[in-house]
């Protein structure tokens, strides 16, 4: 067995891209999973790396601006290693805006061109200007936006797991979870299982695990850009699908999809007509972890020496995991925090 400098136990995207960092920065690392890579919410369907609005600015919605913006860098950095494609493509994003909105969409797109640094706009245009892949608009105007990017989950997790083993760190799945397989500092990237853990060990919740549920559909649109409604997250992939997602329950029994799926992908129908009878390839649902403060959780794990907290990816997790993997590796390997304000493991105690 190889000797590891850091150990990772998780491989979701949180996981793997702090892993690939670590190993990009010259660290053997060695990735832990019980089960299979991206098996929790980090193997979904939906990938839509989407920004916050550029209005109320803070923190972590300028984390997030520069996460964005380093993700074509930092994913065609990892299919160059692995040589497997993540299915990343910055194509944009159009929004209808909604009756009595258009001052606030305006207003948006002036936040946008003060706050994007000039590498990306949002927009608004009239229902000419749109593309033909667009949501329904009562108000003929649409938001379109040239921020928003999508890849594929899980082929986003085998690209991660692909440029490990090529950098020569290992991911080791199954029941090698024994405290003896570790080496290193040890970063607890575990989802949902890992937030109830945490909570167990504080004594108190520190974030619950919110149920997500979504649809993949056989239809043709991989140069669109993807498309928001009505909470409803339409992403078209290169494969010749499109996700549609997705749900947020506080409250459910198991883990199967039912009737709210089927009540989501009616929803998106009558949004988008042109997926009106689109064949249904595959259903999802999953937990996604949530922490109290509604951010990512960083930093060190209170009270245990050389361990240390990725989590609380919640629905950002892909579009944060750039951003998340630098100042994780910066704080294990250098001991140098970056963490910005509003992500520290302690605002969710």
């Amino acid at each position: 067995m190889s000797m590891a400098e850091v150990t990772v136990r998780g491989a979701g995207v949180f996981g793997l891209s702090i892993a690939w960092e670590c190993a990009r920065r010259g660290a053997k690392v060695r990735v832990i999973e019980r089960h299979a890579v991206g098996a929790g919410s980090s193997g979904g369907v939906v990938g839509a790396l989407a920004p916050h609005v550029p209005e109320n600015w803070n923190p972590k919605k300028a984390f997030q601006l520069e996460s964005l913006l380093a993700a074509a860098s930092f994913w065609s950095g990892v299919q160059a290693a692995g040589g497997v494609d993540p299915g990343y493509a910055r194509t944009g994003r159009v929004q209808p805006v909604v009756p009595g909105g258009e001052a606030l969409a305006r207003a948006r797109a002036a936040g946008a061109e003060a706050l994007w640094q000039g590498r990306a706009v949002w927009q608004v245009v009239e229902e000419s200007e749109a593309p033909a892949f667009r949501p329904v608009s009562q108000t003929g105007l649409y938001v379109i936006d040239t921020l928003t990017a999508r890849l594929h989950p899980a082929r986003a997790c085998a690209a991660l797991a692909a440029a490990l083993e090529a950098a020569g760190s290992e991911v080791v799945i199954g029941d090698s979870a024994d405290a003896d397989g570790e080496q290193g500092p040890v970063i607890w990237a575990t989802g949902a299982d890992g937030l109830a853990a945490l909570s167990a060990d504080m004594g108190r919740p520190v974030g619950a695990p919110i149920k997500g549920q979504a649809a993949l559909l056989h239809f043709e649109a991989h140069k669109a850009a993807q498309l928001f409604a009505d909470g409803v997250h339409v992403v078209p992939h290169a494969d010749g699908t499109v996700a549609i997602g997705s749900t947020s329950e506080r409250e459910f029994d198991g883990l199967e999809t039912d009737a709210l799926l089927d009540t989501l992908l009616e929803k998106a129908s009558a949004l988008v007509p042109l997926l009106h009878g689109a064949p249904v390839l595959k259903r999802w649902a999953g937990l996604r972890p949530r922490a109290r403060s509604r951010a990512p959780m960083l930093g060190a794990w209170p009270g245990r020496d050389g361990h240390f907290i990725a989590n609380g990816g919640f629905k950002i997790g892909f579009g944060m995991a750039p951003g998340v993997a630098r100042v994780m590796a910066d704080l294990v390997l250098e001991g140098r925090d970056a963490i910005p304000q509003g992500f520290r493991v302690e605002d969710s105690l």
